[in-house]
């Protein structure tokens, strides 16, 4: 039978296969520290404060976690099948991890990831 793969690696199935669940341990780890710091943050200041430490845990994980997912996917298409329908998928998953990274980015810290923040905004003109 001919296959379209370049090899049947069993290593980069597995590699990716525990980068996925690593991804999903990283987020599972984030939302749970998100909540205690954010539980934490509303019992030592306000409750707009503690909405920023949860929604910047929240993202800092989710973003960790999206980029171990495209790593696997890199992997998975680069070794196993690299067709061009599962490179154009790869391709679409990069540009939704993309917008997804900068709304995260936006909502966490009501700022665009190409400004800078705004501490390093006050510091520089200072």
């Amino acid at each position: 039978m001919l296959s379209t793969e370049i090899g049947n690696w069993e290593i980069a199935q597995d590699v990716s296969e525990w980068i996925e669940v690593t991804a999903i341990v990283v987020i599972v780890i984030a939302v749970a520290v998100a909540f205690v710091t954010g539980i934490h943050a509303r019992f030592t200041s306000s409750t707009d404060d503690a909405l920023r430490v949860f929604k910047r845990q929240i993202a800092r994980g989710l973003l960790a976690g999206l980029d171990l997912l495209i790593a696997a996917d890199i992997i998975r298409t680069v070794t196993l099948e690299p067709t061009l329908e599962n490179v154009t998928a790869l391709g679409l998953l990069v540009a939704v991890r993309t917008f997804l990274a900068w709304t995260l980015v936006l909502e966490a810290e009501g700022r665009w990831p190409w400004q800078p923040r705004r501490d390093e905004a006050t510091a520089s003109s200072a």
